[in-house]
């Protein structure tokens, strides 16, 4: 039988279509975050430890303190931004609840897209009207900022001690485990299911670019690396790969808009996000800490993870700062 086109085609066809500069604002919705046990962040910080997100050397989930409430200073970089007239963002548009183009309202909408608004509101007063947005793959990424393309990347975006010595980050904003998409009928029950096959179902699919295909290539697993994950549900409802590896957030996404599909297996890795800023402007990256510290306090962030992730809502992971 013949499978209907989902929703992943639709988005990933809007967004095929759409990379170029767009316009968007919206409100943020409010609401209230629960407490994290102390179990689980010291699971987290075990994983990080283990699969090299974090040494002993480098803790990349540590940024720069913010100078107290954000406020857009005579000189700084955000009164640039603020004199331009608009923040310039480098997202995904094909990342569903994280960053992707509605094709039934052509409005770019997510959860990273809320955090990005949250910075031009503090910024400007109000997010509407000063965003631009520019559509980058996972590996367009830290060339985007480098270049100065972009001011700031939300995209679902791992912070990890290599990315560092290119780009600087903001504290955490979400710290996901990386897990397994698989069929509903199928008998995979862990990524070590595909290790060392040779086919097509023995393969396993995740964004060029990404800190997702350390785990699967580590696993001795075949990897098949493309643009963006609705490309990878294309080519696992095609069954031209057997399963899907990357953040759980993400792959639930890819699960609602495929319900024929299921996540299996223990954490692979934890993969804390990030926003990052080009290491030419630290006084943005402790302003984007400021706001982002408001959003963990006052509902902002549990609001947004509500409407765009699910219930049951965690507390918003800790902020560390190294000055």
């Amino acid at each position: 039988m013949t499978r209907p086109r989902r929703l992943s085609r639709l988005l990933l066809a809007s967004a095929a279509a759409s990379m170029a500069l767009l316009w968007a604002g919206a409100a943020i919705p409010t609401g209230l975050a629960q407490v994290a046990s102390a179990k689980h962040q010291t699971a987290r910080l075990a994983v990080h430890l283990r699969t090299g997100t974090a040494t002993a050397a480098c803790d990349p989930t540590v940024s720069l303190r913010p100078d107290g409430q954000p406020a857009v200073t005579r000189g700084s970089y955000m009164a640039k931004i603020k004199a331009r007239g608009y923040l310039i963002a480098g997202v995904s548009l094909s990342t569903y609840h994280f960053g992707y183009l509605n094709p039934l309202d052509n409005q770019i909408e997510g959860f990273d897209i809320d955090m990005v608004k949250a910075v031009a509101a503090a910024i400007f007063g109000a997010a509407k009207g000063h965003i631009k947005f520019v559509a980058v793959t996972n590996d367009q990424r830290i060339p985007a900022i480098k270049s100065g393309e972009v001011d700031i990347v939300a995209h679902t975006m791992t912070i990890n001690c290599a990315r560092l010595e290119d780009v600087d980050f903001s504290t955490v904003y979400l710290d996901p485990p990386q897990r397994v998409l698989v069929q509903r009928n199928s008998t995979a029950t862990k990524l070590g299911s595909f290790a060392f096959g040779n086919g097509p179902k023995d393969s396993v699919c995740a964004t060029a670019g990404s800190t997702s295909l350390g785990p699967i290539q580590s696993a001795g697993v075949q990897a098949v690396a493309v643009a963006n994950d609705a490309d990878c549900l294309v080519l696992l409802q095609e069954g031209k790969v057997g399963a899907i590896s990357t953040d759980e957030t993400i792959l639930q996404g890819l699960h609602a808009q495929d319900p024929e599909t299921k996540i299996i297996g223990p954490p692979l890795s934890y993969q804390p996000y990030g926003l990052a800023i080009s290491q030419q402007h630290p006084d943005f990256v402790r302003f984007v800490n400021a706001v982002l510290a408001r959003l963990r306090t006052d509902g902002q962030w549990a609001a947004s993870y509500r409407h765009w992730i699910g219930t049951p809502v965690p507390a918003p992971p800790p902020a560390h700062y190294r000055d």
